[in-house]
């Protein structure tokens, strides 16, 4: 049949993965009259390409929901034979989506490089014989080409059944922390946390022994620009002084091209903590806030307006000119007194801040005109005082907070407040690496900030925030953010969406048996 030819080829769908497990179960359910082509049919590479481009597309949509950019509205169409072409007002903030998207799907990695093209994926690689297929081996673009080592990796399996295991971790609440009596303790029971107990369950489902090492310089793991070399948890893998990473260590492309790392165990994004800023104190002009300025002032204009209407109205009408009852004869039977009118200037002022207050006053007016007036104006003032009653319930029930920064454009266009990053971490890489432009302006400013704004711990970073009284952000991970604002003394906050999507991963050495261990 083969001619005693070697056919080489690849396979980019592995059909050992869960996912493409779980689409053939659901291929093979289909309806056969509604899915004729279904029946007996192999699932085939387009069709999988197809099903992870609506994946990516659609976890694109989700980030920029997250980001609460509105790519819905509506806008004059555009002519599709226009020269030059017209770009699209909101095509340059889905581009920038689709390139940050990193998920699992039935090809694998899907991942994309700052010019849009595929990047960290793996493709198997498979030899027709006329004995049968069998899989040579796999290629991704870092590695090229690995064959085989199934005889191999079946002895490292069992060589890592029959050892110790050194697992690197670092200290950062809640994930890994010193149990409160660690003094009296020795190995692993001194540590308590989230990695911690995923240290311990991978154990116990693989079968294996482990001991876990707090990384000695307290990174996560960069690479220096000028040495090439990388520190932190990264470094212990990649120079064999661990055998893998159970820590909150991000995925990166960086990080990648030296070390595997496993599926995100958790889902998180960059983040701005602030100082919680001070509450409010009522000031003495404080009841004026339940309604704007300007509605203050419309209600002053309407109510001299109307005293002034009422004013000229009563003067006009006849029937607001009266003789008072009383028994005197006038003094000079020739020349009788004008008959007086209640509805003067002072009076029409005095009618009109009664009505407004609900109080009321001794004198009305009798003419229609005047009482059309006077009605008007009493049922503005009833929406009003309704009104203001409701919102000044509102205004003192809740305590209102006013943050000087609510996203990192709000960062970006101002000096006043400083911004960092932790050292030696996948943030700082986020910053260095963008090429969005409010990110590069941020970027321009931490790097040549005196004194220096990136810290070496966490602790630190969160340290600096509650000391600097609101003159300081510090930009991390959206979970510990998220953690420390929940702890006591509660003086943190996170402002603003995150800034990106991303996860955290167990990483172990290229290569390592332990990847295979099942």
């Amino acid at each position: 049949m083969h001619g005693g030819a070697n056919v080489t080829g690849f396979q980019i769908v592995n059909n050992e993965n869960p996912m493409v497990q779980q689409f053939l179960q659901r291929w093979i359910r289909l309806d056969e009259r509604e899915f004729p082509e279904a029946k007996n049919s192999p699932l085939k590479y387009t069709s999988a390409l197809t099903h992870d481009a609506i994946l990516v597309i659609a976890e694109a949509f989700r980030y920029l929901r997250r980001q609460r950019v509105d790519v819905s509205r509506r806008g004059s169409a555009g002519d599709c034979l226009a020269n030059p072409a017209v770009p699209w007002s909101q095509g340059i903030d889905i581009e920038r989506a689709l390139k940050m998207v990193q998920v699992q799907g039935m090809t694998g990695n899907i991942q994309f490089d700052t010019y849009g093209r595929r990047t960290n994926y793996t493709i198997d690689v498979y030899e027709t014989k006329a004995t049968g297929s069998r899989k040579a081996g796999y290629w991704n673009e870092y590695e090229r080409f690995v064959p085989a080592l199934d005889q191999q990796v079946s002895n490292d399996t069992s060589s890592v059944e029959n050892r110790t295991i050194v697992v690197t971790t670092i200290l950062e609440s809640p994930y890994v922390m010193y149990k409160k009596n660690h003094e009296q303790l020795e190995g692993n029971e001194r540590y308590e946390g989230y990695c911690v107990d995923l240290a311990y369950e991978i154990a116990k489902h693989v079968g294996i022994k482990y001991k876990l090492s707090i990384v000695g310089d307290g990174k996560y793991g960069a690479r220096d620009p000028e040495s090439k070399i990388w520190n932190g948890m990264v470094g212990e893998l990649v120079y064999g002084r661990a055998d893998i990473a159970v820590a909150p260590l991000t995925i990166t492309l960086v990080r990648e091209e030296v070390i595997d790392f496993s599926k995100p165990f958790m889902s998180l994004g960059i983040s701005i903590m602030i100082k919680k800023p001070q509450k409010s104190k009522p000031g003495v002009f404080s009841f004026l806030d339940p309604l704007a300025y300007e509605i203050w002032m419309c209600i002053v204009f309407a109510y001299i307006g109307v005293s002034v209407v009422l004013f000229l109205v009563s003067r006009f009408s006849p029937y607001e000119w009266h003789l008072e009852d009383n028994n005197e004869e006038p003094r000079d039977p020739q020349n009788p007194p004008d008959p007086p009118n209640e509805f003067g200037i002072f009076n029409s002022l005095w009618f009109s801040l009664g009505a407004f207050m609900q109080q009321g006053c001794d004198i009305s007016p009798r003419s229609l005109s005047g009482r059309i007036v006077g009605g008007v104006w009493w049922f503005f003032t009833l929406i009003i005082i309704s009104s203001y009653t409701a919102n000044l319930a509102a205004f003192l029930t809740v305590e209102r907070m006013v943050s000087p920064i609510e996203s990192a454009e709000d960062l970006a266009k101002q000096t006043e407040i400083a911004y960092g990053t932790l050292d030696s971490g996948s943030t700082k890489e986020f910053f260095r690496r963008s090429k969005i432009a409010v990110y590069e302006k941020m970027w321009s400013y931490m790097k040549s900030a005196e004194p220096s704004v990136f810290t070496k711990t966490t602790d630190d970073g969160v340290a600096r925030v509650r000391k600097s009284k609101g003159k300081f952000a510090f930009l991390l991970e959206s979970t510990m953010n998220e953690y420390i604002e929940q702890r006591k003394p509660c003086d943190t906050m996170k402002v603003g969406g995150n800034l990106d999507s991303k996860g955290y991963g167990v990483a172990t050495p290229k290569g390592s048996a332990l990847r295979w261990v099942e």
